[in-house]
C-alpha cells in the first residue's frame, strides 16, 4: 500500500481539493443533481434557497476541484459533472477499504476460533446427573403461583 505522503504533490493537491469540495452538503447535493443531467446555474441554485452570489462560491469550489465543468451558451452558463477527480478519490479510498476489510476478516476469523475453542472446552454433563450448582450463596425467591387479592373496583 502506498503511504499518502508518498503520492505526487499534484495528486495530493487534487485529493485535498476533492475532499474539501465533498465536505459540504450543498456541494454534494449539486454533484448528485448533476449526475442526472447538466443544468444552468440558475436551475442548480433554485432548490438551495441562497443568494446566487453565495451559490456561485460553491460552484467555484467544485470547479476548482475539477468536479464540474462550466460552459456558456449565449447568456446561459451550464454546469456538467466531471467524474475523473471523483474516480481518483474513489481509487484512493479503495486502498483503505481493502485494508479495513482485511482487518475485519482477520478479527472475524479470530472470534470464530475463540468461539469454537470455548465450545470444545465446556464441561460435558454425564447422563443422569444434574447440572453443577452455582457457587453463589444467594437464593432467588420463587414466583407466586396465584395472583394476589382482588384490587379496588370503581363504583358505577
Amino acid at each position: 500500500m502506498v503511504h499518502p505522503a508518498a503520492e505526487a504533490p499534484s495528486d495530493t493537491a487534487t485529493l485535498d481539493a476533492v475532499f474539501a469540495a465533498l465536505s459540504d452538503p450543498t456541494r454534494r447535493a449539486v454533484l448528485e443533481t448533476l449526475g442526472e443531467r447538466s443544468l444552468s446555474v440558475t436551475e442548480l441554485a433554485e432548490p438551495h434557497g441562497m443568494s446566487l452570489t453565495g451559490f456561485m462560491k460553491h460552484l467555484r469550489v467544485l470547479e476548482g476541484a475539477g468536479l464540474i465543468a462550466r460552459t456558456k451558451e449565449g447568456r446561459v452558463v451550464r454546469c456538467a459533472l466531471s467524474p475523473q477527480p471523483m474516480q481518483e478519490a474513489a481509487a484512493w479510498l479503495s486502498r483503505y477499504e481493502k485494508f479495513w476489510t482485511d482487518r475485519l476478516d482477520a478479527l472475524a476469523r479470530f472470534l470464530y476460533h475463540q468461539e469454537e475453542t470455548e465450545w470444545q472446552t465446556l464441561p460435558t454433563q454425564e447422563p443422569g446427573k444434574s447440572a453443577p450448582r452455582s457457587p453463589s450463596a444467594g437464593t432467588t425467591a420463587s414466583r407466586p403461583t396465584k395472583s394476589g387479592a382482588r384490587g379496588p373496583t370503581r363504583k358505577r
